[in-house]
């Protein structure tokens, strides 16, 4: 079997990043709708690279997302940078391929990952950043409860423009008051 399931969900569950993925995530990491969301729009992404990302990211709570249906691999999560005296941590998603965006995948696994950072690595604090351009992100984030906590003016250039990076965060109290509403809007 390729994946583990370690967090289940409805239509897709959370597995460790498996090391024969690393030309699929190559794939993504220079997809230009994947890489300029992550910051990685500049970069040249190789196979050694994402060897080595992928051997570090087997080391942290970093896990691959996998439909349900046929165990295909359609993203990645993450919770990283985690402090446990402040009980706080960071946030990274992505959806690789454009057909499995927009179809909720990434709200679950929001959903999914955050049940565990809250419930089992016992965090109280969640934030994530995200570009302004990536308005179906910041609406997704505001659904499932995110709030803005501030923003870095014109940090990213893309396509010669500047755009700012959003800052945004969400407590535990606050996920637990409507983690079970995120599904209906």
């Amino acid at each position: 079997m390729k994946y583990f399931e370690k967090i289940g969900g409805e239509r897709l569950y959370l597995s460790p990043v498996n090391p024969e993925d690393k030309e699929i995530y190559t794939k993504w990491m220079n997809d230009k709708s994947v890489a300029e969301n992550i910051g990685n729009h500049f970069k040249m992404i190789g196979l050694p690279i994402e060897e080595k990302w992928i051997e570090y990211a087997s080391k942290e709570y970093n896990f691959a997302i996998v439909l349900r249906q046929n165990n295909e691999l359609i993203g990645n999560v993450s919770i990283a940078d985690i402090n446990h005296i402040n009980q706080t941590a960071t946030l990274g998603i992505f959806i690789g391929e454009k057909e499995n965006r927009n179809k909720g995948y990434g709200k679950e696994s929001i959903k999914l990952i955050l049940e565990y950072a809250f419930n089992t690595l016992n965090l109280k604090n969640i934030m994530l950043s995200v570009y302004s351009f990536n308005k179906n992100a910041i609406r997704t984030y505001e659904n499932i409860g995110f709030k803005r906590i501030g923003s870095r003016r014109k940090a990213i250039y893309r396509d010669g423009k500047y755009y700012d990076n959003i800052y945004m965060d969400i407590l535990k109290e606050e996920y637990e008051s409507v983690k079970d509403y995120i599904f209906i809007n």
